[in-house]
């Protein structure tokens, strides 16, 4: 029986991250680009900030997430992603970079 992959990516406020996770129980890997040192200049999260840093992190945390796991995106069967709450240019970051996968699969 095969068991489903699934790549996991969160962006809804100041963390880039990625997970690969195995019928949904098992983390085979999970990879994490924190933001927290840039926002503490400012006491608190800049949206922008948080949204263009993003920008800059999320290729190379789902790149990371799968070479930890020793899987290609081929080898994925499903592709999550938080779509709410969150700050939402932080949000179509992940989404859109979800919906690229996505369409780069089929």
């Amino acid at each position: 029986m095969t068991k489903m992959k699934i790549l996991s990516i969160e962006s809804s406020c100041d963390e880039t991250a990625a997970a690969i996770t195995e019928d949904g129980r098992k983390v085979i890997s999970s990879v994490i680009a924190t933001q927290i040192d840039e926002h503490k200049l400012y006491g608190g999260v800049v949206p922008e900030i948080a949204s263009r840093r993003h920008c800059e992190n999320i290729t190379g945390v789902c790149a990371e997430a799968l070479e930890k796991a020793d899987m290609t995106l081929d080898e994925i069967d499903a592709i999550a992603v938080t779509n709410a709450p969150g700050l939402i240019g932080a949000l179509l970051v992940g989404v859109n970079f979800a919906k690229g996968l996505a369409l780069a699969k089929t």
